[in-house]
C-alpha cells in the first residue's frame, strides 16, 4: 500500500498515522495525476509494528463528495473532550470550489466515524491543519497556493467562528500541507513550501498568536527527488518525530510512503534541519521484523531492492569477508528472546553471519551458518538460538564471514526476536 501526506497524533500514548492513499492510476487519462481514492488509519502497535485499521472512508461515501473523483487529499484528526475529529477535504459535488473540507466525529482513534452530511460553511481549499489550544479553542489551517488561511472553530469542531483571515508573514511562492502546533510557548505554523529554483520543501513560521502574523524561520527539509513532500510534527515517547514521504519504493513521485526521521530544536526554539534517512524512527522488539537494511552505520556491504518473491523494500547485499552491518535500538524487553530468525539468500556454500552486541567484537549472541539457498534471489528462514540471555535497549551489529576474498557472502533482508 501506497501512503503519502501523513499527520501523526499521538493519543493515550499511543502513536498513530493519518495518510492518504495513493493508487496506480487507473487509467490512461489519470496516468500523470495523483489517484487517491479511500484513507486508512494506522497505529503503532509494538517497537515496530503498524497496525492497518481498514478503510475508513471511501472516495464514494462523502455525503456531499463527487464521485469516483480519485481526489482524498491529506487529512487531519484531532481528539477534544472525548471525541475525535477526522477533518478532510474532497471534490464536492455542488461544484462550488476545487475541494471543500468535511469532518467526522469517532469516540475511537481509530473509527468508526460519524460523516456530517455537508461540508464545513465558509471553508474553501485544501489541507486541514488542526491546532488546540491550552485554552480549549481550536483552529483549522487549509488552502494551497500563494495563500494559507486560518479559521478559528466552534465548540462543536464542525463550524467556524467569523470569517477565515490569511495566515500573514509568510513567504512568497506556492505553499501546502499546513500543520500547526504549539511548543514552549510558542505557535509553529509548519508548511509545504515550493522554491521556484528547488521545489517542494518543508519550512516553518512561528508566532506568539495562533492567528499570527507569523515569522519565517527557514526550513525543517531541503527538497527531496523533485517532487512532493508533505508531513506532519509530533512528540512521542520524549522525542520530537518529523513524519513526511517520499517514492523509493515505487520509483514513481505518484505513489508515495511515509517515512519518518527524528527532529531536534535548538535552545533558542528554532529547528534543526532533518536530513531524510532509511533507519526511520522504530525501535523493534519481541516478535517484530528488524529491518536491518536500515542500518545505522555500514560497512564492506551494500543496500539494494530485495529480488525474488519477497515484499518490496531493502536488503543488505554484496556482502564482504568481515563486512558488518549496525542496527540501533532493538528492545530486548526483560531477556525473554530464545531464538533469532533470519530471512536470507545464498547462492555459495560457505560462510556465515553473527549477530554481536554494540560492535564487531562485542558479545555474540547469535550465529547462523551460510548454506546455498538455491542462488541470490532463493529465499529461505533460518531460526536459530540466543547463546545467553540479553536485556533492555541494544545495538546489534551483523558480522559477515566466510574466507578472505569473498565479496558476496548471504544477502540478508531481516531479523526477528522470538521468545
Amino acid at each position: 500500500m501506497y501512503t503519502a501526506d501523513p499527520t501523526a497524533r499521538v493519543f493515550d500514548d499511543k502513536l498513530y498515522i493519518y495518510p492518504s492513499h495513493d493508487i496506480v492510476p487507473v487509467s490512461e487519462e489519470n496516468a500523470p495525476k495523483f489517484c487517491m481514492p479511500d484513507y486508512h488509519i494506522f497505529s503503532l502497535e509494538n517497537g515496530a509494528t503498524w497496525k492497518d485499521h481498514g478503510k475508513i472512508l471511501d472516495q464514494n461515501e462523502v455525503p456531499w463528495g463527487k464521485k469516483n473523483s480519485l481526489g482524498m487529499w491529506a487529512p487531519d484528526c484531532i481528539k477534544k473532550g472525548d471525541t475525535y475529529y477526522y477533518y478532510y477535504p474532497a471534490q464536492p459535488e455542488d461544484g462550488s470550489f476545487f475541494r471543500r473540507i468535511g469532518v467526522g466525529t469517532s469516540k475511537n482513534p481509530a473509527g468508526p466515524f460519524k460523516w456530517e452530511k455537508n461540508y464545513i460553511a465558509g471553508v474553501k481549499g485544501i489541507d486541514p491543519g488542526l491546532l488546540l489550544d491550552d485554552d480549549g479553542k481550536a483552529y483549522l489551517y487549509y488552502g494551497g497556493g500563494d495563500d494559507i488561511y486560518v479559521a478559528k472553530l466552534k465548540d462543536n469542531m464542525k463550524e467556524i467562528e467569523g470569517e477565515p483571515i490569511k495566515v500573514e508573514g509568510l513567504p512568497s511562492s506556492y505553499k501546502e500541507g499546513s500543520f500547526p502546533f504549539k511548543y514552549n510557548g510558542t505557535y509553529y505554523y509548519t508548511f509545504a513550501h515550493v522554491f521556484p529554483e528547488e521545489g517542494y520543501t518543508i519550512g516553518y513560521a512561528t508566532s506568539k498568536n495562533p492567528l499570527g502574523p507569523f515569522t519565517y524561520r527557514g526550513k525543517i527539509m531541503d527538497n527531496i527527488g523533485n517532487g512532493t513532500n508533505h508531513h506532519s510534527i509530533v512528540q512521542y515517547k520524549g522525542k520530537w518525530i518529523l513524519f513526511y514521504h517520499w517514492w523509493e519504493i515505487s520509483g514513481y513521485s505518484r505513489l508515495r510512503s511515509m517515512r519518518a526521521d527524528y527532529m531536534e530544536f535548538k535552545k533558542d526554539g528554532t529547528i534543526k534541519k532533518v536530513k531524510p534517512t532509511l533507519r526511520g524512527i522504530t525501535k523493534p522488539t519481541i516478535g517484530d521484523t528488524i529491518q536491518i537494511d536500515r542500518y545505522n552505520e555500514i560497512k564492506g556491504a551494500k543496500t539494494a531492492f530485495v529480488d525474488g518473491n519477497e515484499p518490496k523494500g531493502w536488503m543488505v547485499c554484496d556482502t564482504k569477508m568481515m563486512g558488518q552491518v549496525k542496527f540501533n535500538d532493538v528492545d530486548f524487553g526483560n531477556g525473554q528472546a530464545k531464538t533469532i530468525a533470519a530471512r536470507f539468500a545464498c547462492g555459495q556454500r560457505k560462510g556465515s553471519f553473527e549477530v554481536r552486541l554494540d560492535n564487531p567484537k562485542g558479545k555474540l549472541i547469535a550465529e547462523f551458518p551460510v548454506h546455498f539457498t538455491g542462488g541470490w534471489n532463493t529465499w529461505e528462514t533460518m531460526e536459530v538460538d540466543v547463546k545467553e540471555k540479553v536485556t533492555g535497549m541494544q545495538n546489534i551489529v551483523v558480522v559477515f564471514k566466510s574466507m578472505w576474498g569473498a565479496d558476496k557472502i548471504a544477502n540478508l533482508n531481516w531479523l526477528i526476536l522470538k521468545d
